[in-house]
């Protein structure tokens, strides 16, 4: 480049193919290394696809998470709020009751409440099969050789009614089925906050509730034999086995042979 007044070089430079192969080639490189910076590091990433699906179980994952803080958040408020009112002399020792007690009574309730779903569900499938329903005389108690064992575990916590107890908790090794303790159907089949399921079975008058299932095998509204596999325990989860009968409690315990 030669300056207009002086006609003097100001500047120059010289291109040859190899140079203009390698500017190229080190222009593509920094803009591929760039692209992967924003896209490795940055939200641009969510916009891609195959992104959003992963983005999608990730907020559930974290959704469950936040409301599993919560629940344990409010539960350990009201243990210090009763503390609080020990220490203060407030309420007497023996008219403080565990706060994991009146949760299972409150779902004990819900159990025992009557669902009109449930209900009508009940009169149709009664009507068409009525001979898978109307196992046994619904006056009687059912006996010990009714009634299937519905895991091989270890009881760990028995049921304590007077302690608003309503389930028998077990400890099951992995990979151990989880049986229906006899014919009936699966009015319920609930996944949980902690990713595992309630699943709920009606046999006549008489109710079947299996907590802290991780893998269901039956989905809900499925008819079941006595003996059949309803779920697998992974070995981490506790079960809970509660019986109901029109509504009134029935310890596990004195009903089925462990």
């Amino acid at each position: 480049m030669l300056d207009d007044l002086t006609l003097r070089e100001v500047f120059h430079f010289r291109v040859s193919l190899l140079g203009a192969i390698s500017i190229i080639t080190i222009s593509i490189i920094s803009l591929i290394v760039l692209l992967s910076v924003l896209i490795i590091y940055t939200p641009l990433r969510n916009v891609l696809p195959g992104y959003s699906a992963s983005l999608r179980e990730t907020l559930l994952q974290e959704s469950a998470r936040v409301d599993s803080l919560q629940s344990s958040l409010v539960i350990q408020r009201q243990y210090l709020d009763v503390i609080k009112q020990l220490t203060a002399g407030d309420i007497e020792t023996d008219s403080v009751q565990s706060l994991d007690s009146l949760q299972r009574v409150e779902k004990a309730q819900l159990v025992a409440q009557p669902n009109e779903a449930t209900e009508a569900f009940k009169a149709q499938y009664e009507q068409k099969e009525r001979d898978r329903l109307l196992l046994f005389d619904n006056t009687a108690t059912p006996s010990v050789r009714q009634l299937q064992r519905p895991v091989r575990g270890v009881i760990i916590q028995p049921a304590r009614p007077d302690m608003h107890l309503y389930g028998t908790t077990l400890r099951v090794a992995k990979n151990e089925n989880v049986l229906a303790v006899m014919r009936g159907t699966i009015v319920s089949a609930q996944r949980m906050a902690d990713n595992t399921f309630t699943l709920v079975l009606q046999h006549g008058t008489y109710m079947s509730v299996y907590r802290h299932v991780p893998t269901a095998l039956k989905q809900q509204g499925a008819a079941v034999e006595r003996g059949d596999a309803i779920g697998v325990m992974d070995g981490e989860h506790d079960i809970i086995i509660e019986l109901w009968d029109d509504g009134k409690f029935v310890n596990p315990e004195e009903v089925i042979v462990w």
